[in-house]
């Protein structure tokens, strides 16, 4: 399976999804100009790899911050992520950010994948 490596700007997260090695994340600050076409390409990413997942998959968000746009195409790419054997959730935050906690124990009410909270 092809790797999808997008490098981090100043609006948009960096994301690694690299199945050989075992490494899903994404992290930074997420504003893009259009987030539908940006997380477009990794929910299709997430679709394919659905049909022959690693035995575990721990998929990791490390956002500083998202916009209200980004919120709801993390939602489906959490979604799509439902359909992942085997699958679960690594939600970072800092310490002192309360927001990006709460953000992450409402998207884990949201869906039905298994959440992990770790602070950075």
């Amino acid at each position: 399976m092809e790797i999808t490596n997008i490098p981090g700007t100043e609006d948009t997260p960096q994301v690694v999804l690299n199945k050989a090695d075992g490494v899903f994340e994404i992290s930074g600050r997420s504003l893009p100009e259009d987030a539908a076409e940006f997380y477009e390409p990794i929910i299709s990413w997430i679709e394919q790899y659905e049909k022959q997942p690693n035995p575990t998959t721990s998929f990791m968000f490390k956002l500083e911050y998202f916009n209200t746009a980004s919120s709801k195409l993390i939602l489906d790419v959490l979604s799509a992520l439902e359909a992942v054997s085997g699958v679960k959730i690594v939600w970072y935050y800092h310490e002192d950010d309360e927001d990006m906690e709460e953000a992450g124990q409402e998207f884990s009410e949201l869906v039905d994948v298994p959440f992990e909270f770790k602070t950075y």
